[in-house]
């Protein structure tokens, strides 16, 4: 499991970086207009159309492989935790106090001169 997720990560990490890359790549609408006016867009490496369609598509291809690349390893992130127990609060059961015992040192403690009468009174 620790090697696919390992291998998982590189792929993300490529694909991002590849598909970063495409997207700076393309270019906009707007640089139609001077491919019109005879700008030499015809004689492209990729045809007339220009590297549209193949990078429209790569494009597409990626961001696919990236979203559902991304969800294997939130998936495998989450069994791991589940695994380490880290998720697996019991909420039923009963949380306890802690016993105090009560031992005859702590009575030694208090004064034998002290009375009731000597305490203030709280009002309540």
């Amino acid at each position: 499991m620790e090697t696919l997720q390992t291998l998982l990560l590189i792929l993300q990490v490529l694909c991002a970086a590849v598909l970063i890359g495409i997207i700076l790549i393309q270019h906009g609408k707007g640089a139609d207009a001077g491919a019109a006016f005879g700008s030499g867009a015809s004689t492209t490496v990729f045809g007339s159309q220009g590297t549209g369609n193949f990078l429209t598509r790569t494009t597409a291809i990626l961001a696919f492989v990236f979203l559902v690349n991304s969800l294997v390893l939130a998936w495998i992130a989450k069994e791991r935790s589940l695994e380490a127990g880290q998720m697996t609060l019991d909420i039923n059961t009963p949380v306890s106090e802690p016993q105090v015992e009560e031992t005859q040192e702590a009575a030694d403690d208090i004064p034998a001169d002290i009375f009731e009468s000597d305490l203030p009174v709280i009002p309540e």
